[in-house]
């Protein structure tokens, strides 16, 4: 690897493709960075990032308390549902207070939509089975778990194996706070220096700026990542999660993230962070 190659970790869904498909196609300047793309699952990248493994990863908000010494995050690359985010899904209809000890699939322990679902029912409430988020919703149509906590394109298809929405996190969310469910970050490790994160960061800038003013393109390189879904759907969900929120998350943004991972700590669900620096 020489000097200047970065390893990129996000993961493989439609919306981190879109985001970095203008990086990804060589349709940006780089700076003379090259970036090796490693797509994995969230909570891997969570792990790896608490190991200092990757140069620039997405990371759960989450998790970020677990890596702060180690990396900033950057002003940009946020995933934010506004009224809307993971949701809880079931065979049959059941009231959130239902959901208090059920065994309950979720896609890591230390994903935001865990965090959230935590701050909902109780830090202790109820019984995480942890499962890969792509195989949640057969593990719950199978009968494997009472309930499940879905991310991603599920969001959108979990009718398809014939489940039925408890609750949406995000929506829990802006009705308690009037704020956007901050969910997602991209993590730059520190030891690359001010400068270099700096000019780094306005290169993943760029790749999304570029997606969102080459949408068509864009979404067709992300459909290969989108499971269960056309064009159509897939440009719904990416229009989710990459909007104005993600070319910089702005006050309503820093203020979201402080507000649950201060939520998190009084919960004591996480440590506290004190003040969190953006980088770009």
């Amino acid at each position: 690897m020489t000097e200047k190659t970065l390893l990129l970790g996000h993961s493989p869904d439609p919306d981190d493709a879109f985001m970095f498909y203008g990086l990804a196609a060589d349709k940006i300047d780089s700076k003379g960075w090259k970036f090796e793309h490693i797509l994995q699952d969230i909570q891997t990248l969570n792990d790896r990032s608490m190991r200092g493994e990757l140069h620039i990863t997405a990371v759960s908000v989450h998790a970020y308390p677990l890596i702060a010494s180690r990396y900033a995050l950057t002003s940009c690359g946020s995933s934010m549902g506004d009224g809307y985010g993971p949701i809880v899904v079931a065979r049959e209809p059941i009231d959130i207070e239902g959901l208090k000890g059920a065994r309950i699939a979720v896609p890591g322990m230390t994903t935001t939509a865990v965090l959230a679902l935590k701050l909902l029912l109780g830090a202790d409430a109820f019984e995480p089975i942890v499962v890969d988020f792509d195989k949640i919703l057969n593990h719950v149509a199978l009968g494997h778990a009472d309930a499940g906590l879905v991310i991603h394109e599920g969001q959108l298809t979990y009718s398809n194996n014939n489940l039925n929405l408890i609750v949406d996190l995000g929506q829990w969310w802006k009705e308690q706070y009037d704020l956007p469910l901050p969910l997602g970050a991209n993590a730059i490790r520190r030891d690359l220096g001010e400068e270099n994160m700096t000019e780094i960061a306005g290169v993943l800038k760029d790749s999304i700026r570029y997606g969102l003013e080459h949408r068509s393109e864009a979404v067709e390189h992300a459909l290969q990542y989108a499971r269960d879904m056309g064009t159509d759907l897939a440009d719904k969900f990416v229009g989710m999660y990459v909007n104005e929120w993600t070319i910089d998350y702005g006050d309503v943004g820093r203020k979201a993230i402080n507000l649950l991972l201060s939520k998190g700590a009084e919960a004591g669900i996480v440590a506290p962070i004190g003040e969190i620096d953006y980088i770009g």
